[in-house]
């Protein structure tokens, strides 16, 4: 069996993010553990005792700041990264606050999570520079909510609280409409 320190928990809802992200990470020569919820990952978590976690901030059911608590609360020397797609500065406190070493935004490359654990990590400001911008965001956004709404435009209208022609003319118009 691997040290903890070369045991990594990947725990995100979406499954082939996920998956892509362990095979690289084992690809690395990380013994890799998966879960797609909170719960399943503090269960990985005791189960295996990894020495590193990266952990979604948004999955149904408990988030993913409650399984950094949970985490740092068993093992305060597992260093854990929070992964999300939806950053905000009052979250990244958040999270570092219950126990994350670190906090990054999607997209993030393999090699910048796995540096994410060092205790010296920062970002260049050519990765800095490869942030997405608020349109970006914004659309992967309305994105999400057209997904979680099967496609339906007037229900997802409705949950962005915009108008549904309003929605459907930013819709045809691309991404930098939604800025």
């Amino acid at each position: 069996m691997q040290s903890a320190e070369n045991r990594i928990l990947v725990c995100d809802d979406d499954a082939p993010f996920r998956k892509r992200l362990a095979r690289s990470l084992r690809d690395l020569g990380f013994g890799v553990y998966e879960a797609e919820s909170a719960h399943q990952g503090l269960e990985a978590f005791i189960e295996f005792q990894p020495g590193k976690a990266i952990v979604d901030l948004r999955m149904p059911g408990e988030g993913g700041l409650w399984l950094v608590r949970e985490i740092a609360t068993r093992n305060s020397a597992c260093r854990t990264v929070v992964l999300t797609g939806f950053g905000s500065i009052a979250t990244a406190l958040d999270a570092v606050k219950r126990g994350a070493v670190n906090y990054l935004t999607k997209p993030a490359s393999v090699n910048q999570i796995v540096a994410a654990f060092s205790p010296d990590f920062s970002q260049t400001a050519s990765e800095q520079s490869q942030m997405p911008s608020l349109a970006e965001v914004e659309a992967e956004y309305v994105q999400r909510v057209l997904d979680e709404c099967g496609g339906n435009v007037s229900q997802s209208a409705k949950v962005l609280g915009v108008h549904r022609r309003s929605l459907q003319r930013k819709l045809k118009q691309g991404p930098t409409s939604l800025g």
